[in-house]
This record gives structure tokens, C-alpha cells and sequence, in this order.
């Protein structure tokens, strides 16, 4: 009874509160996107909010058994966890369904389970045990190159499945590698390499290739010229001009059709309003719509009338934004934001490497489906198909980001027994 009583009076509450706050919400705004008056019931099964009643009521007791299962089992089973997971990845790969477009899911009736919604938890432990258990230090090659390799090995399993969103999601480990110590360099190499990127598509590359020999001409003037810098700097000319005449081929050869175009309209270099660009259009109509206060529960008339395709998965914000208008989105981004903040917070105050590294990984993916979702919807980032976090629709999504939210919620509860 006494280590019940710890963990309740350790438990971060706050967040537990905002974790049912954004649940809350997220089902009201499901029941709103697609409703309808002959199937009114909450309990409804054959309507999606009646589904996701049934997901929250299950998340809730994933929830208890996360919170009542001994902390140290985390740590200790990571890895198993990590390559059950990888299993289930190739099981999908072999056995799975395909829906909209993506071979991702496990169909079960009228039910369908995302394996790649739960590899994100798979991969923040696996991650966490292995800079935590060696105390790793990833200022050495071989520490990086493995904990890459924990990374990037989930995310070409679920690339393989045709679900590009998913696998994006995987680079932002990088950041909790750049809390344990990693070299900034690499997150300036990945700036860079993105301002090539776009600028390869505004224009031919011979102009960009150009203007890096430009750059190559003024480093010359502000190095000191011996022969292993001037040597470095046509390395690196070298491996951007490389990654410049690639660009061609990843963009139109490996990107979907679908992809490039949708890029494209972000980049202004296409007009599709009927086309790749209708769901960000709508979208933003919707939000736009809605005011100041918006037009109340069930008044949306782009969400009523169903303007907005994926309202109720991908695009579900605009509905917040259509009908609780700027006071209401912007109830929702400070509650995401305070959660982040607490995480993070949490996550500096623990005593073990894989509890902080773990928190980090966690505040990681919650941030990057909130920041990207939600540009999305307004016209800030490329459509790749995230949902918002313990807010959109579906049972995967929702169990898998309840399950990581827990789990650390767990491990910061039992912090103080750590040595």
C-alpha cells in the first residue's frame, strides 16, 4: 500500500489532466466532424466516434496497467519490446492490409491496428537503453552509427510499406541525440542539405551548382590554404554537389506522384486547388471561418457538410478551428505546448540516463505530429499524413502515444528510488 501511495503522490498530475483535457476534446471534435442525426448515440460502433469512445475507454486501462507495472520492466526489456516490434513490422509487410495506399495495417474484422504508431515506442526505448545502460558517449563514431542504427532500421521497414509520413517521423531522434551530446554539425548539415533541396526545385541545377562553386571560391578567401583544408573543401563541394543531382531523382523517381505534387503547391511552383492542394485549401477555409470564438459545437458548415477530407484523422484541427475559432485553437496549442514543457521538465529532473533519454524521446514525437499536423492544416508543411496526438481518430495512434506518455509518466514517478 505504501508504494501505491508513493506513486500516486509522485504521479505529475498535471499532465494526466491534460492528457484527458486533449482525449476529451479530440472525441468531441470526432463526434462533431461526422455526425450524423440518424446515428446520434455515443455508443454507436458503426460510427467513428462511437469507435473511438471504445479506443479512449481502452486507452485508459492501458493506462493503469502502464502505470501499475513495475518501472524497472522498461528499462529491462527495451530491446525485446524494440525487436517484437521490428517482427510485427515485417508481419505487416508479409501479411498486412493496404489502405490508402499504404500496406501498414492489420486488418481484424472491421477493426485495423497500425503496427508503426507503437515502433515510435519501440524505438525511444531502444534508444534510451542503449545510450543509458553504457552511459554512451556520442562523441565517438561507433556510439552514433548504432544509435542511428536503431533508428533508421524501423523507419525503412515502415517506408517499405509505402507510409512516408510515418518513416519521416524517425529522423526527429536526432534531437535527443543532440541533448545526450551529439555534434550540432549534423542538424546544420540537415539544414543545409533541405536549402539545397528546395533550391534544386525552384530551379535548374546548374545554377546551383553554380552558386556552390561561388561559395567554394569565397571560403578560399577566409581559410587558411594547407592542403587538408583546401583538401575538406572539395570534399564537401563535392558531396553537396552530389546530393544537388540527386535531387531529380529522389523527387520525381522515389517521392509518390502524390508527394511531389503536394510540395509543389507548398512551394507556390503549382495551383491545385482541385487537386493536391483542395484538403489545405479546405482546411484553411474552415479554420479561417471560425473567427475569433467560431461558430459553436456542430455549426461548422465546412464540417458539416463534409468539405474537408481526413477531417476527423489528419485534418482534425481545422474542425477546432471552424467552430471554437482562434480562442479555442489556441486553448489547444498551449495545452500541447504545457505538456511539452512539463515533459521536458521531467525529463531533465530524472536520475538515470534511459529515464532522460526516454523522456526526450517522448517530448520528440509529441512535438513533431503536433507541429506538423497542425501546419498542415494551415498551409505551413507538406500533407504527410500524421495524426494529432491523443486527438485524432484511431485506436493505434491513440493507444501507442497513451502507451508512451504513461510509460514515462512511470518511470518519473518512480525517480526518486533511483540511485
Amino acid at each position: 500500500m505504501r508504494n501505491n501511495n508513493n506513486l500516486l503522490a509522485n504521479l505529475d498530475w498535471p499532465t494526466v489532466l491534460i492528457f484527458l483535457a486533449l482525449t476529451f476534446m479530440g472525441w468531441v471534435s470526432i463526434y462533431s466532424a461526422v455526425f450524423d442525426e440518424e446515428y446520434s448515440s455515443i455508443f454507436d460502433l458503426s460510427q467513428r466516434y462511437g469507435k473511438q469512445m471504445l479506443w479512449i475507454v481502452l486507452a485508459i486501462v492501458l493506462a493503469f496497467i502502464v502505470m501499475l507495472t513495475d518501472a524497472k520492466f522498461f528499462s529491462a526489456f527495451a530491446f525485446p519490446i524494440y525487436f517484437l516490434i521490428l517482427i510485427v513490422l515485417v508481419g505487416v509487410l508479409l501479411f498486412g492490409a493496404t489502405i490508402a495506399g499504404s500496406k501498414s495495417w492489420f486488418q481484424i474484422g472491421g477493426f485495423a491496428l497500425q503496427p508503426s504508431e507503437f515502433a515510435k515506442f519501440g524505438t525511444a526505448l531502444a534508444l534510451a537503453a542503449y545510450l543509458g545502460r553504457l552511459n554512451a558517449d556520442l562523441s565517438q563514431l561507433k556510439t552514433r552509427l548504432v544509435a542511428i542504427g536503431i533508428i533508421v532500421l524501423p523507419a525503412l521497414l515502415i517506408l517499405a510499406q509505402y507510409d512516408t509520413g510515418s518513416a519521416i517521423v524517425f529522423t526527429v531522434f536526432v534531437l535527443v541525440m543532440y541533448r545526450e551530446g551529439m555534434s550540432g554539425a549534423i542538424m546544420i548539415i540537415a539544414l543545409i542539405a533541405v536549402v539545397l533541396f528546395i533550391a534544386t526545385i525552384y530551379t535548374q541545377q546548374v545554377y546551383v551548382l553554380i552558386g556552390l562553386l561561388v561559395l567554394f571560391g569565397v571560403a578560399l578567401l577566409f581559410i587558411k590554404r594547407h592542403i587538408i583544408n583546401i583538401m575538406k573543401l572539395i570534399g564537401l563541394l563535392l558531396i553537396a554537389a552530389a546530393f544537388v543531382l540527386s535531387v531529380d531523382y529522389v523527387f520525381h523517381s522515389v517521392l509518390e506522384p502524390h508527394q511531389t505534387s503536394r510540395i509543389n503547391v507548398l512551394l507556390g511552383l503549382e495551383t491545385d486547388l482541385k487537386g493536391a492542394g483542395y484538403n489545405v485549401n479546405q482546411s484553411k477555409i474552415a479554420i479561417g471561418s471560425g473567427g475569433f470564438f467560431g461558430k459553436g459545437f456542430l455549426n461548422g458548415t465546412q464540417t458539416k457538410y463534409n468539405f474537408v477530407p481526413e477531417q476527423s484523422t489528419d485534418f482534425i484541427f481545422c474542425t477546432v478551428g471552424e467552430e471554437y475559432g482562434f480562442a479555442g485553437s489556441l486553448i489547444v496549442i498551449g495545452l500541447y505546448l504545457t505538456m511539452l514543457i512539463r515533459i521536458i521538465t521531467m525529463a531533465e529532473r530524472q536520475r538515470s540516463v534511459f529515464s532522460r533519454v526516454y523522456g526526450y524521446g517522448v517530448a520528440s514525437i509529441l512535438f513533431f505530429h503536433f507541429a506538423i499536423n497542425i501546419g498542415m492544416t494551415i498551409g505551413l508543411v507538406p500533407v504527410i499524413g500524421i495524426p494529432l496526438p491523443f486527438f485524432s481518430y484511431g485506436g493505434s495512434s491513440l493507444w501507442a502515444f497513451t502507451i508512451m506518455l504513461f510509460v514515462f509518466l512511470r518511470l518519473d514517478a518512480y525517480r526518486l528510488n533511483t540511485l
